[in-house]
Order: C-alpha cells, then sequence, then structure tokens
C-alpha cells in the first residue's frame, strides 16, 4: 500500500518555546508528524506530548536515552504511555540496555491502551564526520563501518529501526529489509541551508536510498511560507513515488 508523503515527513519543532512549537504545528497544512527533541520537552515537559497529540498529530520524541538498562526501560516505559509513536534511544547502550528499553515500551504503551512504539537505535549522530569521531572520541571504525555495525547490534536486540544519515539509508537498506525502520535527519532539499549538518541529502533521494521517514526542521521553520515549503516537500516525493511505480 502506497504510504501518503505527509507520513515520511517528520517536522522537527526545535529552538521552540512550547506555546510557539504548538502554533506553528497547527498552521502547518497536512501536517502529520512532529518531532519533539530535548529542549522543548525540558522546556515543556510531558504534557507537550499530550497537547500536540490533541492537535492529531503523531509524536517523534527525539530524547536518545543513554543509560543502564533499568534507566533506560523505565524512561522508554514513560514515553510510551505519553503515546510518543517514535522513541529514540542510544545503540551505543549495548544490546542488554537496548533489550529492556523494547519490553518496557511495549508494556508501557500496553499499560495505557496505546499502539505499541518503535524504538529507533542512534548510530552516528549527523552532525560527525569522520574525522572528529576518530579524533575526539578515538574510535578507530569509520563511519561506514560503525553504522552498520550499530544498527545491527540494535536490530538483534529486537529495536524496530535506527536513526541515521540519509548517505547511509541506501546500505542499511540492503542489511535491513523493511518493516525496520530508516529515520533520516539531515534532509535538506535543494536550496536550503546545510546549517549544522555535515552527511545531508535531499528528500526524494533519501526515500530512494531507503529511509522510510524524513526528519525535516530549518527547511520549513524557517520558511517564508511553511505551509507551502511543507507541501513543496510532500509533492517532490510524490513526483518520485510515481516514477518508481
Amino acid at each position: 500500500m502506497a504510504i501518503h508523503p505527509a507520513d515520511r515527513i517528520i517536522l522537527a519543532l526545535d529552538g521552540m518555546a512550547p506555546d510557539q512549537a504548538l502554533g506553528f504545528a497547527a498552521q502547518v497544512q497536512g501536517l502529520r508528524w512532529v518531532k519533539v527533541g530535548l529542549e522543548l520537552f525540558v522546556q515543556a515537559g510531558p504534557q507537550v506530548v499530550a497537547q500536540l497529540r490533541n492537535q492529531d498529530l503523531r509524536v517523534f520524541l527525539d530524547l536518545k536515552f543513554h543509560d543502564i538498562p533499568a534507566t533506560m526501560a523505565g524512561a522508554c516505559r514513560r514515553a510510551a504511555a505519553l503515546g510518543a509513536e517514535l522513541i529514540t534511544v542510544h545503540a551505543c547502550a549495548g544490546s542488554e540496555a537496548l533489550q529492556a528499553a523494547q519490553a518496557a515500551a511495549v508494556k508501557g504503551a500496553q499499560s495505557a491502551g496505546l499502539p505499541v512504539p518503535t524504538l529507533l537505535a542512534v548510530t552516528v549522530l549527523t552532525s560527525w564526520d569522520e574525522q572528529y569521531l576518530q579524533q575526539e572520541l578515538a574510535i578507530s571504525q569509520s563511519i561506514a563501518e560503525r553504522v552498520p555495525a550499530l544498527a545491527q547490534l540494535a536490530s538483534t536486540a529486537g529495536i524496530g529501526g535506527c536513526v541515521c544519515s540519509p548517505l547511509e539509508a541506501s546500505a542499511l537498506r540492503a542489511q535491513h529489509p523493511e518493516p525496520f525502520a530508516l529515520v533520516t535527519p539531515g534532509i535538506r532539499p535543494k536550496g536550503a541551508a546545510v546549517g549544522d549538518q555535515a552527511r545531508v541529502m535531499g528528500p526524494a533521494e533519501a526515500i530512494a536510498a531507503g529511509a522510510s521517514q524524513l526528519v525535516i526542521g530549518r527547511p520549513i521553520t524557517k520558511a517564508e511560507d511553511p505551509s507551502a515549503a511543507f507541501a513543496a516537500c510532500c509533492a517532490e516525493l510524490d513526483r518520485q513515488s510515481r516514477q518508481t511505480e
């Protein structure tokens, strides 16, 4: 079954105050998914998830949990009970923590009578490049080696998908067929500024490479007409979908 382009795009509400985020999300016509990150969640608290869901929006809670197994489990259980449908955890927390997080998310959602969320393992942040990875973290693996290794660790632990650069999507999709989710930040439509992302790709290119969903922030939130910018991204994905039919 074809996926509507609007279901492919997750709008990042980064850098916004709570009232601004709620108002902005409400004004983007056709929007279906939003991302709540650390800054907004710390300022607004768990209620922002409920408020966005009350606007008929689906929530990607991007808090990148990375802790001991019991703490990750508790966090994921509570996040699932809030109604978040995508939740990030760090793959490098290890298999025991990932397994505990997955099991707890299932229980949290079931206890609240909500759909079970998909946990997404963070591999290598898209702001990192090879040089910094090796110099600052003393990791000898290349990004091309480390990303699939962490994705495999997450998949083996039962995690439903991962967050990766769009540049890694093709290789990961070959390794992990659907329904394993590949959610890609670092999306920049043609003509948009790269900003602080080091590894970027256009929307249609990323989907063609195997991405499930795209996280897009500033190209929409900083646009003169956010609804038009969102619609343009959807149109690009729609054209790409028709070409591949």
